[in-house]
């Protein structure tokens, strides 16, 4: 279980931050002269770009992937760990370093990267439950 976590943090972290931001380049909101000047910066503005956002990304693939595991034994699970991970997406678009849609489209990102290594977990046969049971 814990291989399947940190191959989904690692996975997700590095397609969001190597492969789309880097493909896509888009700027963040606090550095975009169009709309930086009508918004309230909260924190200081990363030199990176936008799309996706790694933290909701890494955040929803993290929770993703334990609901995946964890839900068949906790089922109270789920809303816990999805709340923590929008909460997160939200406060990046709150502090001004992303766009909605830089948070909804990492959210999904994370989503997908957690359900491709929950498949690749399940085809080993090893689950949670037999470790349990």
């Amino acid at each position: 279980m814990v291989i399947a976590v940190v191959l989904t943090a690692g996975a997700s972290d590095y397609i969001s931050s190597r492969v789309v931001k880097n493909n896509v380049q888009r700027i963040r909101p606090c550095n975009d002269n169009n709309v930086k000047y009508q918004m309230i910066l909260r924190v200081p503005c990363g030199s990176g770009y936008s799309f996706t956002s790694s933290h909701a990304t890494n955040h929803f693939a993290v929770a993703s992937i334990l609901v995946m595991l964890l839900s068949r034994i906790w089922g109270w699970v789920r809303w816990p760990l999805y709340l923590w991970a929008a909460s997160i997406a939200f406060a990046q678009v709150y502090v001004g370093v992303h766009y909605p849609l830089d948070v909804i489209f990492g959210a999904l990102l994370g989503f997908g990267i957690a359900k491709f290594v929950y498949f690749l977990f399940r085809k080993t046969n090893f689950s949670l439950g037999e470790i349990v049971y």
